[in-house]
């Protein structure tokens, strides 16, 4: 059965053993545990999803989509770097992000551009990023508090850049900056010789990745920022998981989180379809 509402589970809040039909958890005091039924199939969701595969997959799927949405702009590229790269046309209809969107009324752009990019090069650069880190996110923090961090610094990014104008820009770099800034975040609260170790290796990364940006054209350093900056105040607002289990909370803001980038990208394909 999909509810659980009896027997043994795992408390949402503090991760130990109580009653699914308790009133609150005998260890830490958690109203209603058992989340009528619901907690142990939640607990199941979030750790049997492995976003760093699913942020692959739906990059990969995009891109392939805003390539088929104009295919002889994407075949006609202006120079070596411009190989394989979709339409302004095609990435404003799935969602890109900058001013002229923002502009125009398109809130959703700042979570839909994430999983958007540029180019063949532009993906394929963003996506080993992410496959790097993402792993590594998830194991500090955990499944669900990835999204958060992946999504709220992602956000960030791109509305640091529309504030500042930048015109027209897609791309999950600034959400991987919040992921690297994350990992900085967990590094100072650990403190210790690991800690130290853990802020040299990926300081030394956001550093080189940062100042690599100013030499390359097209390169929406804003959002490399502000991803930064997200994601260090997420890792900092958001518990430790090696300290603390995922909570109820946790779940809700990914669940907020991937409900708001699918609403984001319902609103791009209507906006651009329904006319």
């Amino acid at each position: 059965m999909f509810r659980k509402t009896s027997g043994s589970i795992l408390c949402p809040s503090c991760g130990r053993l109580t009653n699914a039909d308790a009133l609150v958890c005998l260890v830490c005091g958690r109203r209603n545990p058992g989340m009528w039924g619901f907690a142990g199939p939640l607990r199941a969701v979030f750790r049997s999803l492995n976003f760093t595969n699913t942020v692959t997959g739906v990059c990969v799927a995009l891109y392939v989509a805003t390539l088929v949405f104009d295919p002889h702009a994407a075949l006609r590229p202006r120079g070596i770097f411009d190989v394989f790269s979709p339409s302004d046309r095609a990435l404003w209809a799935f969602g890109a992000a900058g001013a002229i969107p923002w502009q125009a009324g398109h809130w959703w752009t700042i979570f839909t551009a994430i999983y958007l990019h540029g180019g063949l090069l532009h993906i394929i650069f963003n996506v080993l990023w992410i496959r790097q880190l993402g792993p590594a996110v998830e194991e500090i923090y955990g499944p669900a508090r990835l999204v958060v961090i992946f999504t709220v610094s992602g956000a960030a990014g791109f509305v640091l850049s529309n504030t500042f104008s930048v015109l027209f820009t897609v791309g999950a770099s600034g959400s991987i900056f919040g992921l690297l800034g994350a990992i900085i975040a967990y590094a100072r609260k650990r403190g210790g010789a690991f800690g130290r170790l853990v802020l040299q290796q990926y300081g030394q990364w956001a550093l080189i990745l940062f100042i690599s940006g100013f030499f390359l054209a097209g390169v929406n350093n804003l959002a490399h920022a502000g991803g930064f900056a997200g994601g260090f105040a997420a890792g900092l607002v958001l518990s430790l998981a090696e300290r603390r289990a995922e909570t109820l909370f946790d779940w809700l803001l990914a669940g907020a989180a991937t409900a708001l980038t699918g609403v984001g990208f319902a609103m791009a394909l209507f906006t651009a379809f329904a006319r």
